[in-house]
């Protein structure tokens, strides 16, 4: 079972970071949201979970530790404030510069490195 959640984690991490080096904001905004759910499960997993188990029990007995689902909680709260975040950021260079190109230049009507800009869309 961990080795399928340490290849979960490792497949959502590389898929993330694959998407974060792409051309296009869309994708790299993406990227950023599978990096975000691995760190997520990252932390999840290093809690040692255990399933049936309740977090409040008399003493001297194992039990669940809260912390890592209070991280994990908070971590999906910053993530998704952080997409809404790009997605917004990236509509509006999207409507300034007509292209959604992660390096196309800051001014309206800017070309990207590789000249390939169209124009904007409508």
């Amino acid at each position: 079972m961990a080795a399928l959640y340490a290849i979960t984690i490792g497949i959502l991490a590389a898929g993330g970071i694959y998407l974060l080096l792409r051309e296009r904001v869309f994708t790299v905004v993406l990227g950023l949201t599978l990096l975000s759910y691995a760190v997520s499960l990252f932390l999840l997993g290093m809690g040692r979970l255990s399933i049936g188990r309740p977090p409040v029990i008399v003493a001297g007995a194992s039990y669940a530790d809260p912390l890592p689902q209070a991280l994990v909680l908070t971590a999906i709260v910053i993530a998704f404030g952080m997409t809404a975040f790009a997605v917004v950021l990236a509509l509006r260079s999207l409507g300034l510069t007509g292209s959604d190109h992660v390096d196309a230049a800051g001014q309206p009507g800017g070309r990207a490195a590789d000249g390939g800009n169209q124009g904007p869309r409508p």
